[in-house]
């Protein structure tokens, strides 16, 4: 299967693509929400919720352009490149996710409930404290590499 096929068949397949596929795919997020499929040997993830998707997609876009000067990527306009990407994904939920459950640190993040728990909070995806949030995406380390045997 060819690039160009894969994607007609991924957009055919899952019409409400989720934003945060890296994170989730990466394992260093989860979410209530996410429909996990495969495509050959790839893994996607997609949406059960309209509604989410566009809070995750307006809290992404902001965490995007909030982040771009500290991880020095001011050039590049919409998706940052993979592990940047994944920086901002993983790094800034579970930032946000720590600003709001101070003390249970090491529960798994839940992006649907960590991004509605903030909405309560603060009322507005645009209200959300981003110069914390950068402060962790900045801060967020990825997994080690595996050493060779």
């Amino acid at each position: 299967m060819d690039e160009n096929e894969y994607r007609a068949v991924y957009n055919e397949v899952n019409p409400n693509r989720c934003v945060f596929e890296k994170a989730i795919n990466n394992r260093r997020c989860d979410c209530e929400k996410k429909q996990r499929f495969l495509i050959a040997t790839r893994e996607g993830v997609g949406c059960q919720s309209e509604s989410a998707a566009e809070n995750c997609t307006q809290f992404l876009n902001i965490m995007r352009k909030n982040a771009r000067f500290s991880l020095r990527v001011v050039t590049v306009e919409g998706p940052m490149p993979h592990n940047k990407e994944l920086q901002v994904q993983a790094g800034g939920t579970i930032a946000l996710r720590n600003i709001l459950l101070s003390d249970e640190k090491d529960q798994d993040v839940n992006i649907y409930q960590v991004v509605d728990q903030a909405l309560k909070k603060y009322l507005s995806i645009d209200n959300f404290p981003y110069s914390d949030i950068v402060r962790g995406i900045v801060s967020y380390v990825s997994r080690k590499k595996r050493k060779k045997r």
